[in-house]
């Protein structure tokens, strides 16, 4: 057999570990040219399409759409038509050329087992529980996406019970029904968010913000502003009162490194901007969101929102968040509990504006009132410095002078 040319996921940016097959774009046996798109894969970030590193023949894939392939694992094989491409379990010795260029690959990765202690795949978090808990790694059967170990695995040896699979007589299908592969976005999504819940302990603090004097500052300018193109929204009037809180409490713009067990405080503001899409919840960044001004604040905005619903955000948009904004006003509610962006330590939640008497000065006042929510790391932060927080964006925001002023 001559040899062949093993091409292994690269490693695509800034902590991404593992990706999701979404979609082929060759199939084995059809020729590719080097650059050409060879498949679209899922990050925990973003989808990315990684092209060929050379031409030739697509011999073999090695991963189903569906699948999760780790960085550094054997993700195609391409070599020349008269070439025999290896099975799944054949060794390929590797060219001199499939060398990631900045070394950051790893050698294919095999299934992960109580031989194998080097490979075991869990997060830091995860590894700690154990510590805690005396539980040695190499005795648990992982569970988790793409043999990861879970919590739930460690907390099952701990107890003295394994996590098995139960097996479930399914019902018959019938219209009534319909089952949906949890897959691409929604799969990442799902992941995070279970991440976040049991890594993070969560706490959510309420504001009620009096936002009658910022309804007409925008009313003033809205005009102007979509003359020059440029949609005006409530959440750039927000970061300008975000930002000032952020520097004044430093532990709310941070990241919490659970295995070195140290604070990160951020000297940077990096915001990331949640935005509903038809694949699911995206978080493009606005990076150095305290260098820009309201009108920039919101073409920036629109720009990385148009981007997310098209779903043409680059992994460099989606990475490298400091603090996390979520707005539903426009959909309703009086308010929830966002969960956090983890590793960060705290989000802001952003509900709807209505009308509402208040009293002012022992008189009654019709008034434009919202909630503010923030959901924050109790690990890290305690309630009295997340209603300071929040104090001081109700201060500017109810008197927007200083807004400008800043």
């Amino acid at each position: 057999m001559k040899l062949v040319y093993e091409f292994r996921l690269p490693d695509t940016g800034e902590g991404v570990a593992e990706g999701e097959v979404v979609k082929w774009l060759v199939k084995e046996g059809t020729e590719v040219k080097e650059n050409q798109p060879l498949v679209e894969i899922m990050t925990d970030k973003v989808n990315v399409e990684i092209p060929s590193p050379k031409s030739g023949t697509i011999l073999k894939l090695m991963a189903r759409e569906g699948d999760v392939v780790k960085v550094g694992q054997v993700l195609i094989v391409i070599g020349e038509k008269d070439e025999i491409a290896p099975t799944s379990r054949e060794t390929v010795a590797p060219e001199e050329s499939n060398r990631p260029p900045t070394g950051k690959m790893s050698p294919t990765p095999s299934a992960p087992g109580p031989s194998q202690p080097h490979e075991i795949l869990a997060t830091p978090s995860t590894r700690k529980l154990a510590r805690d808990l005396g539980v040695d790694l190499t005795s648990v059967r992982p569970s988790g996406p793409g043999g990861r170990i879970t919590d739930d695995d460690v907390k099952s040896i701990a107890k003295g019970t394994r996590a098995t699979t139960v097996s479930t007589v399914m019902p018959a299908p019938t219209d009534l029904e319909e089952r949906v592969h949890l897959r691409g976005m929604r799969r990442k999504i799902a992941e995070r968010m279970a991440k976040s819940r049991s890594t993070v302990a969560q706490v959510t603090h309420v504001e009620e913000i009096d936002m009658t004097e910022i309804v007409e500052l925008r009313g003033k300018t809205k005009a102007g502003t979509e003359k020059r193109g440029i949609k005006l929204t409530y959440m750039p009037f927000i970061i300008k009162a975000l930002i000032p809180a952020l520097k004044q409490f430093p532990y709310l713009n941070s990241t919490l490194d659970d295995e070195k067990e140290e604070i990160v405080l951020k000297k940077y503001y990096n915001l990331g901007i949640a935005t509903d899409t038809e694949q699911g919840l995206l978080v493009p960044v606005i990076r150095n969101a305290d260098h820009k001004s309201i009108t920039q604040l919101a073409e920036e905005i629109s720009r990385l929102s148009e981007k997310a619903r098209a779903g043409q955000l680059t992994l460099d948009e989606v990475q490298g968040g400091t603090f996390t904004i979520t707005n539903v006003g426009s959909v309703g509610g009086l308010f929830a509990t966002p969960i956090v962006n983890w590793p960060e330590v705290a989000i802001l939640g952003i509900y709807k504006i209505t009308k509402k008497p208040i009293v002012i000065e022992n008189q009654i006042a019709i008034r434009d009132i919202t909630n503010l929510s923030i959901t924050f790391d109790h690990r890290v932060l305690d309630g009295v410095m997340a209603a300071k927080f929040m104090n001081s964006i109700k201060q500017r925001l109810e008197d927007p002078k200083m807004l400008l002023i800043e």
